[in-house]
């Protein structure tokens, strides 16, 4: 399972903030790690950095599992931790339904 990580340039992406990230959806999506085979997470301020507002913080995963068209949820917040939290939690819903429908079909 490949994780990438990107974000704006509103955003300090260093390499401990990567490896959060990466071990924080790896972690969230692990029961299907052997069905996906790449994650990519988009981390972005809205508001640029300018000026602090409710849920300016956004994350989109999208997810590519074996056999199926690729997955992708979007989550705002008002901190990247929940934002990320939340999208992971969504995509883990997706990925249940998705699968749900297909050993059912």
């Amino acid at each position: 399972m490949q994780v990438k990580i990107q974000t704006d340039n509103h955003i300090e992406g260093g390499e401990g903030f990567v490896n959060w990230a990466t071990g924080a959806v790896s972690a969230a999506l692990q029961r299907y790690s052997d069905q996906i085979s790449r994650i990519e997470v988009h981390l972005s301020d809205e508001n640029g950095g300018k000026k602090t507002s409710p849920e300016n913080k956004l994350c989109m995963i999208e997810v590519r599992l074996e056999g199926h068209q690729p997955l992708a949820v979007k989550q705002h917040a008002d901190s990247l931790n929940q934002a990320l939290d939340g999208a992971a939690e969504k995509m883990l819903h997706l990925i249940e339904s998705t699968l749900g429908r297909t050993s059912r079909a």
